[in-house]
């Protein structure tokens, strides 16, 4: 099966560009209720993926943090403690599989490195799920 199928496209998910600020970062991820977001460049290359964790050990580890800090802090200077790999259009279902186990989606790159979307766990699930009950 085409990957393609679970594809949320870039167009209708938010994201986060390299050069937002720590508190960009929090606000958009806050307003969304997200728990992690990709980063991307200005020229659309899929960067990584910024977590809540990331930024909650960020500021752990700056000692007395105010929240006026985080307009200073570039989303790029954060750690991210997982380096979340995208898969490519043309990868097989066996690798998508493979990544969404351990992560909530899947960032989905095409051959010049652009991000072009994501795919859900949750939709990989659905798909099998309907699936299976189409069987009984």
């Amino acid at each position: 099966m085409n990957i393609l199928f679970f594809l949320t496209p870039k167009n209708k998910i938010d994201f986060v560009y390299d050069d937002f600020t720590m508190r960009q970062v929090i606000e958009k991820m806050s307003f969304h209720h997200y728990s992690a977001i990709p980063i991307l460049n200005k020229t659309g290359e899929y960067i990584g993926t910024i977590t809540e964790g990331d930024l909650l050990w960020s500021i752990k580890d700056k000692e007395h943090f105010d929240i006026k800090d985080a307009e200073n802090i570039l989303i790029s200077d954060i750690k991210r403690n997982r380096d979340i790999k995208p898969i490519y259009i043309y990868n097989e279902m066996d690798d998508l599989i493979s990544k969404a186990i351990n992560q909530n989606f899947v960032p989905v790159i095409d051959d010049y490195n652009k991000f072009i979307g994501i795919i859900t766990r949750k939709d990989i699930i659905q798909y099998c799920y309907k699936k299976v009950k189409s069987l009984d």
